[in-house]
């Protein structure tokens, strides 16, 4: 009898020790690892160009942002779910890609890779896609609609009446005009599961959105669109003098910090340079 109490205290000593040894390992990153579980909902950025801006004039309808200079970032993002992939944005058109930088009025544009180049790094290409949306209709948020003519287009229904309501809108949107479409009114939940939700911000445009993504590591994370450009802007709560509805753009700007706050989300200014730094690059993702 002994024998077998020593037996048994030595085997409960050793599974002490190794529960000991298993707690004490170091954890895994949380919320940014390279791509491994499927069952995941994985959020990735891509950089789809910069905008050296020569005057921000034109940023803030207060006129405190004349003849200051500087760059924004022109981000493109890949939400893999197990219910399929969503593209959120654009970027800048693919007429720029490898090209010397392109004056435009106070913008000047470059842009390295292609989103088809850079999905390759995930095994991938745009035909891979099977859900693409827009914050808003502006140019540096369309620009390689033509790499993705089989995804499905999820569109608020004020945007797609703003983006066609012109024969100049009319004609910069040509490429959307083919597309597979799904119309919505107000919010959209993408996957049915209140995981991806695509959120009515109108006033920079009639229909411009922002993104939310509830990620199991990283928790709510919130994609602004235009609603800020720079961290200044959501400081200081300053509107673009091109938005098309500036007290709408306010009212927005009221319930997005509202719900922000409520559901403790990171924020993501997509033109940001300093908010895109600390993301991590594909192919890493937050999850």
């Amino acid at each position: 009898m002994l024998m077998k109490i020593i037996a048994l205290s030595l085997i409960l000593t050793a599974c002490v020790q190794q529960e000991d040894s298993v707690s004490t390992m170091p954890a895994a990153p949380d919320s940014a690892i390279t791509e491994s579980n499927e069952d995941l909902i994985k959020l990735y950025t891509f950089d789809c160009g910069t905008i050296a801006v020569s005057d921000f004039d034109l940023f803030s309808s207060a006129g405190d942002y004349a003849e200051q200079a500087g760059s924004l970032a022109s981000t493109c993002y890949l939400i893999r779910h197990p219910a399929g992939d969503l593209i959120w944005d654009l970027g800048l058109p693919l007429d720029t890609v490898g090209e010397p930088p392109q004056v435009n009025g106070i913008f000047t544009l470059s842009l390295k890779r292609s989103l088809a180049d850079q999905l390759t790094v995930l095994d991938m290409t745009p035909a891979d896609i099977e859900f693409m949306a827009i914050s808003h209709s502006h140019f540096d948020h369309t620009g390689q609609i033509a790499l993705f003519p089989d995804a499905q287009w999820l569109v608020n229904d004020n945007e797609f009446d703003h983006m066609f309501s012109s024969d100049e809108n009319n004609n910069h949107n040509l490429a959307f005009a083919d597309l597979e479409t799904v119309k919505y009114s107000g919010d959209h939940d993408v996957f049915g599961d209140g995981s991806v939700n695509i959120l009515a911000m109108p006033g920079h445009t009639p229909g411009h959105s922002a993104l939310q993504v509830n990620l199991t590591g990283a928790g709510t994370v919130l994609l602004t669109g235009d609603l800020y450009h720079r961290q200044e802007s959501r400081d200081l709560q300053r509107v673009p003098r091109f938005n098309t509805d500036e007290a709408q753009t306010r009212a927005s700007m009221t319930a997005f910090e509202a719900f922000a706050t409520a559901s403790d989300a990171r924020v993501i200014i997509q033109h940001s340079q300093a908010d895109i730094a600390d993301l991590p690059k594909p192919p890493e993702f937050l999850h």
